[in-house]
């Protein structure tokens, strides 16, 4: 990023803005984002990033959790942004790979909780304490 917070924003009609959100979520079970399954995963999130108006600054698909940190217009609340990308995401993967609906239960690939925060304040401790606390709860 450029040290000119100027030459960071983005417009819309009425509005200049850098709202960057960080997500984390968990999916329900563990060892089910593996192999090619984290790819399609990765490509899936993207397009629903673009989908939604958003800009996508870092995305990281791992077995245990999922991390978006991107950029959004400021008519999107984060939580209809978490939501929608959960949703979404959940119900193509498992359209594109149907065995793993034998290992979730009711289809639901994705934990009900996630986490979010605005640029600068998270760091890697924070987010890996939360993936650790949502692993208790399950």
């Amino acid at each position: 990023m450029e040290d000119n917070p100027q030459a960071r924003l983005r417009s819309t009609r009425y509005a200049k803005y850098w709202c960057a959100y960080h997500f984390v979520w968990i999916p329900e079970y563990k060892d089910i984002i593996v192999g090619e399954v984290v790819e399609y995963t990765k490509g899936i999130i993207n397009k629903i990033i673009t989908e939604l108006d958003c800009e996508n600054l870092a995305l990281d698909v791992m077995p245990d959790y999922i991390h978006v940190f991107i950029l959004c217009p400021p008519r999107l609340a984060p939580a209809y942004v978490v939501k929608y990308l959960k949703g979404k995401s959940a119900r193509k993967i498992l359209q594109k790979f149907p065995q793993l609906k034998i290992k979730v239960k009711h289809s639901k690939l994705w934990s009900r909780d996630y986490f979010v925060a605005t640029e600068g304040n998270v760091t890697a401790d924070i987010i890996k304490k939360y993936v650790e606390k949502q692993w208790l709860k399950n």
